[in-house]
C-alpha cells in the first residue's frame, strides 16, 4: 500500500503560502501557511503539518483499538479521541490522546489494557519520534 499527498509552497517562509492535496481526493488544495501554522487566531481556513499529524494519530489509534477490541469479541459503539500535539523549540515534543469510549460489557481493566496496546501498536505511533500519552475513560 502506498499513499500520496502533494504539497506545493510558493514564496518565503513567513509570507509564503501553500496547498496540500491528497491522492484519495479527501482534500484538495487545502491551504497552509505560516499564519495557519503559528498564528491562526482569526479562524482563517487552513491547516498545518502538526494538525495533520495529530489527526493521523487519532484516526489510526481509533481504528487500531477497534481491531484490538474485535479480536477479543468486544464491539465498540463509539471511540472518540482528541489529540493535542505539543510543538516546542522547532520540534514535536509530545501528543496527548484523550479517549472517551462506549464499549458494552467491558471492564475498566480490559479497556485500559486494550487502549494502551492500541496506542503502542498503531502504525502512526511507530512512525513518530515523540512521547505519546493516553488518557482513557469509559462513558
Amino acid at each position: 500500500m502506498k499513499r500520496k499527498v502533494v504539497a506545493v509552497w510558493n514564496g518565503d517562509g513567513a509570507d509564503g503560502q501553500g496547498v496540500l492535496s491528497a491522492g484519495s481526493g479527501a482534500f484538495e488544495n487545502m491551504p497552509y501557511s505560516f499564519k495557519t501554522r503559528f498564528k491562526n487566531d482569526d479562524g482563517k481556513l487552513g491547516t498545518n503539518p502538526e494538525e495533520l499529524i495529530a489527526a493521523a494519530l487519532a484516526g489510526c489509534f481509533n481504528m487500531k483499538l477497534s481491531f484490538v477490541l474485535n479480536e477479543s469479541n468486544f464491539k465498540p459503539k463509539e471511540l472518540n479521541t482528541d489529540a493535542c500535539l505539543t510543538f516546542e523549540d522547532g520540534a514535536v515534543k509530545s501528543i496527548h490522546l484523550n479517549l472517551s469510549a462506549q464499549i458494552p460489557s467491558i471492564t475498566e481493566a480490559e479497556f485500559l489494557k486494550f487502549a494502551n496496546e492500541a496506542k503502542e501498536d498503531c502504525p502512526i505511533s511507530g512512525a513518530l519520534n515523540c512521547g505519546i500519552n493516553l488518557e482513557a475513560k469509559l462513558s
